[in-house]
């Protein structure tokens, strides 16, 4: 279930029904993702709401929870606790009404909660219009809780909110507090069900005038004599008649009509057997979500490592529509000839993105947009090039994804928090605001970068350090060659002489942390290394770099050094004493290609004396 909080759908209030159109580009992807799922939009209590609901719901939202002011842990600022939304009973008859008005009521499930502790709550809840009810204090009560109101600081005195082992061990509840909480509101409830002459909640549903004002309380305060209850208290079934009164049918959402269908059946085969498949097909922007479905196809079966890289390739031709590639798994790999609407890859979570315009097109791509605004949001793994411009709010919250392109809009890197950019192009104003983590390579065409970009949580530096140099050449590099982009092509054929109009991004925490890290790793490796009797290392580290020939460089400490070429001796006798594979140093993958590996080996104090008499009878150096 996903829950969307009141904020978000506040963003559409001024006017929510206009916005209908924005809630489906929310909610598509997300249903597509996983079919089976139930959509469910959290909104606050407040004067309003009921028609924030009907936008929702019209949305294809397939539940819908008013949430009223009372409730929570406290974890909150006391100004939010007491000043934020109203009482449920307001925002939930005025949403129930507002939906059975306008023929939605059927369509969505109705929920409430806040503060909701008795039967009695329950019966009012549902006699307003609610057929689903939330608890969290109460239940929290029965398993032992006191309310200190310090969730949110590990330090919860009875160990239910905490991960403290000390505190931990102080929790007493049990789930027999819970059961037994909850039959004695069941029966709680069916005593009041009975007095009504209700059989079943369904029958209550929205049924308020069973509900009448207690002329009691009214009389012992004279502030409420003036209160006039009778909007709230009026039944739904007097506003429009005959129209549903609760959930009688699911939310079409359309599923059955997704291109995702026709490529889940064509990647069949690469599904169940891990065979690589190749499929062209035209898309237009109709299509929305493309390679959603097929994501959650293959995550079902593989979870989140998928399946090897490019099992399946799926080439598209025309115009794709919102959110093309949205949460795009490991080993698929999308390639749009054409150009797509927003949300490219948003969500991506490690497949492959690549966008180029026609080939028979004779504009200039890297002066044109070929994807729209918010490509890559939230990306949290994967790879995306793009032969052309971004529109605005490109890589906005990205956390781990690698994307090329050659030009954006305004906001780029936006919030980002991991992955790596290189743009080559100009960007839009404030490039990197609120940008805490991951790297962005620019090429800065007309030197004015850095008015542009914002400066608040970044430093800039020039591409000097080998690793980046490395890094921004190879991804430019999977750029030409996965969208035979030309400028692509001309930055490598003069590279050297480009390199100083890059400019590297560079978070300044971001740096901090990732120094400290490295430190703190060298620390720990030098402390585990064995030591001879003398206390030299025997550790030994062997580069071999396998270009015009193969050369192995056994370097023993600051003692001696010891360069054997590979033909005076039988290498592999020697290299069958403990050897491992340093995988962390330098990421090979990621920074050295192929060819170049550089491999740990520990060899004992006789191998290392051998080695040394060796080299002291060979005329070699």
């Amino acid at each position: 279930m996903l829950l969307f909080t009141g904020e978000l759908a506040c963003m559409f209030v001024n006017p929510p029904t206009c916005k209908c159109c924005s809630m489906i580009v929310i909610f598509l992807p997300v249903q597509n993702s996983n079919p089976g799922a139930r959509i469910s939009v959290k909104l606050v209590s407040e004067a309003g709401v009921g028609v924030v609901a009907s936008g929702v719901v019209k949305g294809h939202a397939d539940h819908v929870l008013i949430s009223g002011h009372d409730g929570g842990t406290g974890a909150s600022r006391w100004t939010g606790i007491k000043n934020a939304g109203l009482p449920w009973e307001l925002g939930l008859a005025e949403t129930h009404q507002t939906l059975v008005a306008n023929g939605l009521r059927g369509r969505a499930v109705l929920q409430t909660d806040g503060q909701l502790k008795t039967g009695r709550d329950v019966a009012v809840a549902c006699l307003l219009g609610a057929e689903e009810f939330g608890f969290s204090t109460a239940p929290l009560i029965t398993l032992g809780c006191i309310m200190m109101r310090k969730c949110h600081m590990n330090t919860c005195p009875v160990g239910i909110a905490t991960q403290d082992p000390v505190l931990r061990e102080k929790f007493a509840g049990e789930p027999e507090h819970v059961i037994n909480f909850f039959f004695m509101l069941a029966e709680e409830l069916r005593e009041i069900m009975a007095n009504l002459g209700f059989r079943t909640i369904t029958e209550m549903v929205g049924r308020s005038d069973m509900l009448e004002v207690d002329p009691e309380v009214v009389k012992s305060n004279e502030k409420l004599e003036n209160i006039d209850l009778s909007l709230i208290l009026k039944p739904a079934s007097e506003i429009r008649p005959g129209v549903a009164q609760y959930c009688v049918e699911k939310q079409d959402h359309g599923l059955d009509m997704a291109l995702d269908n026709k490529l889940i059946d064509l990647s069949r085969t690469a599904i169940e057997k891990q065979v690589r498949v190749f499929i062209e097909t035209p898309i237009q922007n109709t299509n929305r979500a493309v390679g959603t479905m097929l994501s959650h196809e293959v995550t079902k079966r593989y979870h989140m490592s998928g399946l090897p890289a490019g099992t399946i390739h799926v080439k598209f031709t025309g115009s794709a529509g919102q959110s093309f590639g949205a949460f795009l798994c490991p080993g698929i790999t999308l390639e749009l000839e054409g150009d797509s609407n927003d949300y490219v890859g948003k969500g991506l979570s490690g497949g492959k993105i690549v966008v180029y315009p026609p080939r028979n097109s004779s504009f200039v791509p890297e002066d044109n947009i070929v994807i729209g605004n918010v490509a890559l949001y939230g990306a949290t793994k994967g790879e995306a090039y793009f032969n052309g411009m971004a529109a605005e709010r490109f890589c906005v919250r990205n956390s781990g994804a690698q994307a090329v392109v050659e030009g954006i809009g305004d906001h780029g890197c936006e919030y980002m928090t991991g992955g790596t950019v290189v743009i080559l192009g100009k960007t839009g104003r404030n490039f990197a605001a609120g940008m805490s983590g991951g790297i962005a390579y620019v090429y800065d065409v007309d030197g004015k970068f850095s008015a542009r970009c914002n400066n608040e949580l970044v430093d800039l530096y020039h591409v000097e350090e080998e690793d980046d140099i490395i890094t921004l050449k190879m991804m430019i590099e999977q750029h030409r060659r996965n969208t035979e982009s030309v400028l692509a092509r001309d930055i490598l054929s003069d590279f050297d002489n480009l390199l100083p109009k890059f400019v590297k991004v560079y978070p300044r925490d971001y740096k901090r942390v990732l120094e400290n890290m490295k430190a703190e790793k060298a620390v720990a490796k030098h402390a585990k290394e064995p030591k001879v009797a003398n206390g030299i290392s025997v550790t030994t580290k062997v580069r071999c770099i396998f270009k015009w020939q193969l050369c192995i460089i056994f370097h023993i400490t600051d003692s001696y050094l010891a360069i054997v070429n590979s033909s005076y001796l039988n290498i592999s006798s020697l290299f069958m004493i403990s050897y491992s594979f340093n995988r962390e140093l330098n990421s090979c993958t990621n920074v050295y290609s192929s060819e170049q590996l550089i491999i740990e080996f520990q060899y004992l104090e006789a191998l290392i004396d051998y080695l040394y008499q060796l080299s002291c009878t060979e005329s070699t150096t």
